[in-house]
């Protein structure tokens, strides 16, 4: 079951700021990569789809614990 705090907005921590400029920094970084050494076509399209879907996962697994509560570290 999620935490009950599942769908609140959290600020972020200016340290989970941080991080998550990082992460975003270096997954713009190997999505670039990625866009420039795949062929075009439907599944470039996808790699491309789900490297965004895992930077934004990112940022939650940055300001939530495992069972779900927000971090304020």
């Amino acid at each position: 079951m999620l935490d009950a705090s599942a769908f609140n907005y959290h600020e972020p921590t200016e340290k989970q700021k941080a991080a998550m400029n990082d992460a975003r920094v270096a997954a713009a970084m190997y999505a670039s990569v990625l866009y420039d050494m795949l062929p075009d076509g439907p599944d470039k399209t996808h790699v491309m789809r789900e490297l965004r879907t895992v930077a934004m996962w990112v940022n939650v697994c940055i300001t939530r614990h495992a069972d779900g509560h927000p971090r304020q570290d």
